[in-house]
C-alpha cells in the first residue's frame, strides 16, 4: 500500500511524474472528470485549514469523487479507541484518508488501514505544501532543480518537507534559523545521505544571498503559543524585509505556505510586491493534490 507521509517514502522519479501530472491537471482541470466517481476521500482535521480542506474537497471534485470532512467531534479518534481501529473502520467506507494532525504518530498509525493515507500536515512535516512548492519553483524557474532556495524561519514541519525536497527534488537549500530552532538532525542527516545540498547557518543574510527563491513561515505555529514572546525575539532578524530580500538574486520570488502575518515574519511591500509568488503556490497546492489522488486511488 502505497501513502504520502513523506516526500522520501517516493523516489525521485516519482515526484518529478507527481508534478509533470499535476502541471497537466493544471492545464486541463477537468480532464480525467469521472476517474474517481464513486470514490470518497475522508479527511481528519485536529488542526483548522483553509488551503487544504478546499483543496482537497476540490481536487476530489474535479476527478468526480468526493471527500468528508471530519473533526475531532465526528470521530472517536484517540478517545473511544485507537486511531489503528479508526483507520480500519474509515477504510471500510473511504477509499483514502488525509490527515491534518498534531503528532506524527497520528498518521503513522493511520497506516493500520488498508486505503492510503495523505499526511495533511503533522509537527514533524507537510509533504503536500513541498509538492506545491517544487511544482511554483517548476514553473517560474524552468526546473525545481535549478534553484537555490532559501528558507528563513523555524526549523519546523516546512522546512522538514523542503529538506526533503532537496534530496528528492535536487534544488540547492540554505536554511536561515536561529540558535535552537535548527531542524531536526535526523532530517538533515538523512538528506545529506541522499545527496541534498543543504546549508544550515544562524546568519540570514548568509542564507538569502544570491538566492533565487526565498521562503518563510510563521514564527509561531499552533500548539506553540506559550512561545510566542520568545519567538518574537529570536526570530526578528530573520523577517524578510526589502533589505533582507534585496540580497538574493534580482529575479528572485518570494514564498510563503500561508497564512501570513506581516509585519513579523515578512513586510507587507514583499508578500504584496510583485515578486510574490505565494498566490501561484497555494494554487498549485489543489494541481499537486489531484495529481496525489488520482496516483493513490485511480492507479492504485
Amino acid at each position: 500500500m502505497r501513502h504520502m507521509l513523506s516526500l522520501m517514502d517516493w523516489t525521485a522519479g516519482d515526484l518529478r511524474a507527481l508534478l509533470d501530472l499535476a502541471a497537466g491537471f493544471k492545464a486541463d482541470p477537468l480532464g480525467r472528470h469521472g476517474s474517481l466517481t464513486g470514490r470518497t476521500l475522508a479527511m481528519i482535521f485536529e488542526k483548522p485549514s483553509t488551503r487544504t480542506r478546499v483543496s482537497f474537497e476540490v481536487a476530489m471534485n474535479r476527478l468526480g469523487g468526493s471527500a468528508m470532512f471530519l473533526s475531532p467531534n465526528d470521530l472517536q479518534l484517540g478517545r473511544g479507541e485507537t486511531i489503528a481501529d479508526t483507520a480500519r473502520v474509515l477504510s471500510r467506507y473511504a477509499d483514502a484518508i488525509m490527515a491534518r494532525v498534531f503528532k506524527h504518530n497520528t498518521v503513522e498509525q493511520l497506516t493500520a488501514g488498508t486505503v492510503p493515507v495523505i499526511n495533511g500536515l503533522s509537527d514533524k512535516l507537510h509533504p503536500c505544501q513541498a509538492l506545491a512548492d517544487a511544482l511554483t519553483l517548476r514553473e517560474r524557474f524552468g526546473s525545481e532543480r535549478a534553484v537555490e532556495l532559501a528558507y528563513l524561519g523555524d526549523g519546523n514541519n516546512v522546512c522538514h518537507s523542503l529538506i526533503n525536497g532537496a534530496a528528492r527534488f535536487g534544488f540547492g537549500l540554505r536554511v536561515g534559523v536561529p540558535a535552537g530552532y535548527e531542524p531536526e538532525r535526523e532530517i538533515v542527516d538523512a538528506a545529506r545521505a541522499q545527496g541534498a545540498k543543504l546549508l544550515i547557518t544562524n546568519d540570514p543574510r548568509e542564507a538569502v544571498a544570491g538566492a533565487n527563491a526565498v521562503y518563510t513561515d510563521v514564527w509561531t505555529s499552533m500548539g506553540d503559543e506559550a512561545e510566542a514572546a520568545e519567538r518574537q525575539r529570536a526570530f526578528q532578524p530573520f523577517r524578510v524585509d526589502a533589505a533582507l530580500f534585496a540580497h538574493a538574486a534580482p529575479d528572485a520570488v518570494f514564498l510563503h505556505c500561508l497564512p501570513a502575518h506581516r509585519g513579523d515574519e515578512v513586510t507587507a511591500e514583499v508578500i504584496d510586491g510583485p515578486r510574490s509568488a505565494v498566490l501561484d503556490q497555494a494554487e498549485n497546492r489543489l494541481h499537486t493534490e489531484q495529481a496525489l489522488l488520482f496516483t493513490l486511488i485511480a492507479r492504485g
